[in-house]
């Protein structure tokens, strides 16, 4: 599937010379790097979802301290 994506000049020439400096085809390496955000960006989410239940969970049977308690 080909999308085509408008770059800054600035962006497009950082993206032109990491793909030089590896040796690698531009849209390759843009398609790796767009990958590579999409999957850290959902293990983020999932991470702080994760984190969020906790503390619900933590709150709801009675583990948790009150702010004077941790001053």
């Amino acid at each position: 599937m080909a999308i085509i994506v408008t770059l800054s000049p600035e962006l497009e020439a950082r993206l032109r010379d990491k793909a030089v400096r590896q040796g690698q085809d531009v849209n390759l390496l843009a398609s790796e790097l767009l990958a590579n955000v999409l999957e850290w960006e959902a293990q983020d989410s999932e991470a702080a979802i994760k984190g969020i239940q906790q503390g619900l969970e933590d709150f709801e049977t009675g583990r948790f301290r009150s702010f004077d308690e941790l001053c």
